[in-house]
């Protein structure tokens, strides 16, 4: 056990001793801070405007069409279309939506154009014909003599009631806001552990490749010291996410010790603003949805991330040192990652595509008991109540087989740290792994 201790010492010094985890540790969270100003400057620029000309040959369409920040509609009616679509090509105009004369409503829907030199985006397609069968679909009910006022007003908007069995109102869009909170805790332990995982495997190359594995081998086993990089790496990436934790925080308090005094009054009557903005937005349900996110699970969610958190990362810690102690450069990994990347993916998938709309089915069930995907389908899952004993099956399944995982990444691992210069394949560690 000693032995086992001073690896994940050495393992740990060396990586927070790095000048790239140092860097990286206080500059990452800038870059997410300059990333996210930037992205919402690019957010809050207005789109270029797009000049769209209409020839309207029958002249009951182009007042329809009403000009905003991003499209601004000019009737040309009056000009050639061969003289427009000269302009086109000149890129005088960025679309030309002819509208020619026919001899009824159904031919006209027929012979409608849109000529531009770059296809237009369906979203806008879609408004464009959204405009014009609004128009043509008017004419065709006073064609028939019906009243399209009375059409309109005899239009009706249906609004279901949800109401739990127990009797308690539920809310539409719950379930959005459980699975936006279990994927956000799921996407996290699956970055740290491709991001960690692939920190492990480097380390094992390295040392190989320089030999000093030949020295170390000899005064520790295999497992001790493969078992001391995963927990060391770990503890490493456990502390620059502290790290950033605790400056994140400092930040806020700092932001909100210099400027609260000068924003308090505006940020006070803004933030009753938007609380009755919201409260308007929402039907008056505001209230009733923080009650609800209040009464999930957040000690079951946030124990359940902590256990999974650990239980996946050592899982597949152990796949990524079998994999470094068996090639000799990164290069010759990339056959061997993709069948574990894979796994975690399709976690992802399963989660936002079956728990969401079924948490308590048979897909979302048996994906959140496999190892391999449960750390983050479990977690999606969580938030809308599981029983006690699926969790307490999903987690003894997890670290049962990381053992079983340990002992057989051992195996290769004991084998691999010491074989040079010839590129594995898998036929070569199954026999590995009967060594």
């Amino acid at each position: 056990m000693s032995k086992l201790l001073l690896i994940i010492k050495r393992e740990f010094i060396a990586k927070v001793r790095n000048k790239s985890f140092i860097v990286m540790t206080f500059l990452s969270p800038l870059l997410f801070v300059g990333i996210g100003a930037f992205v919402g400057y690019l957010s809050s620029m207005k789109a270029d405007m797009k000049t769209i000309a209409i020839h309207d040959e029958t002249g009951k369409f182009v007042s329809q069409f009403k000009s905003d920040e991003e499209y601004k509609y000019l009737d040309l009616s009056s000009v050639d279309t061969k003289i427009l679509k000269d302009s086109i090509v000149k890129e005088s105009y960025e679309g030309l939506l002819i509208i020619p004369k026919a001899a009824n409503n159904e031919s006209l829907q027929k012979g409608i154009q849109y000529v531009s030199n770059d296809s237009p985006s369906v979203m806008f397609v879609e408004k464009l014909e959204d405009v014009i069968s609004k128009k043509i679909t008017d004419e065709n009910f006073l064609a028939q003599g019906l009243d399209t006022l009375k059409i309109s007003n005899a239009k009706a908007a249906v609004s279901i009631n949800l109401t739990k069995a127990s009797g308690e109102e539920a809310l539409k869009g719950l379930n959005e806001i459980k699975i936006a909170i279990g994927g956000a805790f799921g996407y996290l332990i699956m970055m740290f552990i491709v991001i960690y995982g692939n920190m492990v495997m480097r380390s094992v190359i390295e040392e190989k490749t320089s030999r000093i594995i030949e020295v170390i081998i000899s005064s520790v086993k295999p497992f001790q010291l493969m078992m001391g990089k995963i927990i060391g790496t770990s503890m490493a990436g456990i502390l620059q996410f502290l790290i950033w934790a605790i400056l994140g925080v400092a930040a806020m308090f700092i932001m909100t010790s210099v400027f609260g005094v000068q924003m308090g009054a505006a940020s006070a009557s803004q933030s009753q603003e938007a609380m009755a903005m919201a409260q308007k937005e929402m039907g008056g349900d505001f209230q009733m949805y923080l009650k609800e996110i209040l009464n999930l699970p957040l000690l079951s969610i946030a124990l359940g991330f902590i256990i999974y958190f650990v239980g996946g990362y050592f899982l597949y810690s152990s796949f990524y040192a079998a994999i470094g102690a068996a090639v000799d450069n990164e290069t010759d990994s990339q056959q061997f990652l993709l069948p574990i990347i894979m796994p975690l993916i399709l976690g992802v998938y399963i989660g936002f595509f079956t728990v969401i709309n079924d948490p308590h089915g048979t897909v979302a069930t048996v994906f959140s008991m496999i190892p391999l995907t449960s750390p983050i389908v479990m977690l999606m899952r969580i938030p809308f109540g599981v029983p006690w004993w699926q969790i307490a099956i999903s987690v003894t399944l997890l670290f049962g087989t990381f053992l079983g995982v340990v002992w057989f990444a051992s195996k290769i691992y004991r084998v691999g740290i010491l074989m040079y210069g010839k590129k594995p394949t898998w036929k070569e560690l199954y026999k590995w792994l009967k060594y």
